[in-house]
């Protein structure tokens, strides 16, 4: 088998990229926004304010006990986004689109995981609503991940042209 160097740069550079934007953006969150309360913005539709997220998405977890909490939010994400880059690096099955949206997936589960270790919790700070309707609190790590769900959406849902025949070939009823 073949070494794709251009693979592997293309999505390690997504990868880092979606890092290095995300703890950026979570640094300026904790120097800015910690303590202020909520920005409201846009008639408020984006919101932004600091929240210390122990749990995963939606705080899910955040109620565990501590071992518990260090299995299901450190070893087990580290495990499947460790299969799922090697997956992204190396199987022959993915093309162009899938490979672009596992490294979104990848890089944003990643850095939320390096807050997780470096913190012992994820920096959440923007909420989007309309019409009385209104998302979780988030960062761009979720929303890379969110990305490469969204790319992902025509492979998982797309139809598959049926096979037909060809022109001469009709049964004949």
């Amino acid at each position: 088998m073949k070494t794709d160097w251009r693979r592997i740069i293309r999505v390690l550079g997504i990868m880092a990229a979606n890092i290095a934007f995300d703890q950026a953006t979570k640094q300026l969150a904790r120097e800015y926004l910690a303590g202020r309360g909520q920005l409201s913005y846009l008639g408020d539709t984006f919101r932004l304010a600091y929240v210390e997220n122990k749990g995963a998405f939606l705080s899910l977890g955040a109620g565990l006990s501590d071992n518990l909490r260090f299995v299901a939010l450190h070893i087990l994400p580290v495990a499947l986004l460790l299969g799922l880059l090697a997956y992204t690096l190396f199987s022959q099955q993915l093309r162009g689109r899938q490979i672009i949206a596992f490294s979104f997936i990848v890089g944003g589960g990643f850095s939320n995981v390096i807050d997780r270790i470096l913190y012992g919790q994820v920096v959440d700070f923007m909420n989007m609503g309309l019409a009385g309707l209104r998302t979780g609190i988030f960062n761009f790590a979720d929303l890379s991940i969110m990305i490469g769900l969204v790319i992902m959406l025509p492979e998982v849902f797309g139809s598959k042209k049926a096979e037909q025949p060809p022109a001469g070939d009709t049964p004949e009823e």
